[in-house]
């Protein structure tokens, strides 16, 4: 897909991730004339060996498709680093991401809405995007009219992909979440997750579905490897607009119509910054001429941050977990080792004293409002995030895990640019755990995930013990908030779901155009303003889907 690199086109998109494939192809479909150049700097994944079967996903970490950021030492999380996964090949995250398939609330969508004052990015406005991405698989119990049939991605619930994949902790694990009193939700895509759901992923048939294969790009100059250093712009009638492309080695592209940013949460703003576009200071220092004064760039930065506990199983010879002999069924490789995710609320009356503590009003606060959902609870039968959390645990079928996300989070980051070099990574702080409404909702979370496997008696017969950290004692419902943040401190990580870093409403106006540019946009994750309670790839398809219809159609 690499070629020679042409002198102009009518669209320049920097950024082959899902964005980047879905933007380039749904223009080159709405008019073969159009001349798209879409620009990568990571490999095309065709025939590697990691973007195929599922769980390839987890050696992907540190590979040559990773970029493996660190981030700056974390204040709130005893000043350790933590690692930020990003993507460096062509596809984006749909090539190495674990596949799980959420939305996210309908009460999200509508709070970007109203914050942004534009009820096209509403959950009913974002509605038919969604539905223009998927080929879902429907069962009896999910309404078709809130999805898609003919989409390039197929969606599937686990029990869907394959006969055969009926774990051995299936019903078990259910059970648990039952006794709870976690009620089951039936169709978690539906705007209402709220619950216990099975999880449902974006493999087909076993198989990864990158975008940059799922969607057409035939026609599309698709350059790989190749790193785009600044966006060039000029006065044009008066007025700043975006020209050109400048790549690390010198060449240029010449943009007849736009320059669309597609580089993700991290790279986003980098790119901008080194096109003079960002706060003041934050360029200036770099010799790096100031072309918009645009202060939020890199700001309003959200993560989701997870904690995983690790269980060591009671009958571990049953062959119930990934790693085991006895787990050999073709089948238990079609997705990831789970079968269920749980969706929560925190209480209204603990949430509302967080935020007092935090000096926030809870007067209309997005975080009480309905529908919203603050944790997300992930039943996985290996020791899955231990590695990345440099905890020793064997693969070996002992040990199952629980991963504790907080969905809405209140903290916020920053990325920045330390140098003037686009080869340089960029500064990354999640600002991880930093506000009282954070703390609280993960530790009602945590203790959540213990009562499941300590409390009931379904989660009792499936597990022995918590195991915990060396020199950290086990945790239990009784623990207290500093045994918890402790923890925390010491194992809590990326999900991989980092937004806002070029929000909708600061950086960019709800058609996704860049405040004080012409002729340059932003499509990726970054726009997205408010933190998801949904795995993002989803959402990210959804944004791309409806960047192509604000381009190709000005006024609708």
């Amino acid at each position: 897909m690499a070629g020679k690199i042409p002198a102009t086109a009518d669209y320049i998109i920097l950024g082959g991730g899902i964005a980047g494939c879905v933007l380039a192809s749904r223009l080159k479909e709405a008019d073969s004339s159009l001349s798209i150049v879409l620009i990568e700097a990571g490999p095309d994944p065709t025939g590697h060996p990691l973007t195929t079967a599922p769980l390839a996903c987890f050696a992907a970490h540190y590979s040559d498709l990773d970029y493996a950021y660190r981030t700056v030492p974390q204040e709130h999380l005893g000043g350790r680093p933590c690692y930020a996964a990003a993507a460096k090949v062509l596809s984006g995250g749909s090539a190495i991401n674990y596949g799980a398939w959420t939305r996210g609330p309908a009460a999200d969508f509508d709070c970007w809405a109203d914050q942004v004052g534009d009820s096209g990015w509403s959950y009913r406005g974002l509605l038919p995007y969604f539905k223009k991405t998927e080929e879902y698989t429907l069962s009896p119990r999910v309404d078709p009219e809130q999805h898609g049939a003919n989409g390039p991605i197929h969606v599937v619930s686990v029990s869907d992909s394959d006969p055969n994949r009926k774990y051995p902790l299936r019903q078990p694990v259910e059970q648990a979440w039952l006794e709870l009193g976690v009620e089951r939700v039936w169709d978690a895509n539906g705007g209402e997750p709220l619950g216990l759901t099975e999880v449902v992923e974006s493999w087909r048939d076993g198989k990864r579905q990158c975008a940059s294969q799922a969607y057409n790009l035939s026609d599309v100059t698709v350059l790989c490897s190749t790193v785009a250093h600044r966006v060039i712009i000029e006065h044009v009638s008066g007025v700043k607009t975006a020209t050109a492309v400048e790549l690390v080695d010198g060449q240029t592209i010449a943009a007849a119509r736009e320059i669309i940013l597609s580089c993700g949460t991290y790279r986003t703003p980098q790119v901008l910054m080194l096109s003079g576009i960002g706060a003041k200071a934050d360029v200036i220092r770099h010799n790096i001429p100031l072309t918009v004064d645009s202060p939020e760039v890199g700001r309003n930065f959200h993560d989701h941050l997870a904690v995983c506990l690790w269980w060591k199983l009671r009958h571990p010879e049953q062959g119930l977990a990934l790693g085991t002999p006895e787990w050999k069924d073709a089948a238990y490789s079609k997705g990831l080792p789970a079968d269920w995710m749980a969706f929560s609320r925190v209480p209204n009356e603990i949430l509302s004293q967080s935020l007092i503590a935090d000096a926030e009003s809870t007067d209309g606060h997005d975080l009480l409002k309905p529908g919203r959902c603050h944790l997300e609870t992930l039943v996985a039968y290996a020791p899955a995030g231990a590695h990345l959390a440099d905890v020793a645990m064997p693969l070996d079928g002992t040990h199952v895990t629980t991963a504790v996300l907080g969905m809405t989070p209140t903290s916020r980051g920053t990325v920045t640019i330390t140098s003037n070099d686009a080869q340089t990574p960029p500064q990354i702080d999640p600002n991880y755990y930093a506000t009282e409404a954070d703390r609280q909702a993960l530790r009602y979370g945590i203790r959540q995930a213990l009562r499941l496997l300590q409390e009931t008696r379904a989660g009792s017969s499936i597990v022995e013990n918590e195991v915990a950290p060396d020199g950290y004692p086990g945790l239990d419902a009784d623990s207290t908030d500093a045994e918890i943040d402790a923890r925390v401190r010491r194992v809590g990580n990326t999900f991989y779901h980092a937004g806002g870093s070029a929000s909708m409403g600061k950086v960019v106006d709800s058609r996704l155009r860049v405040y004080g540019v012409d002729r340059l946009r932003v499509v990726d994750a970054s726009v997205i303003p408010i933190p998801i309670a949904a795995h993002y790839q989803a959402v990210v398809y959804a944004i791309a889907e409806k960047a192509a219809d604000l381009i190709l159609h000005p006024t609708k």
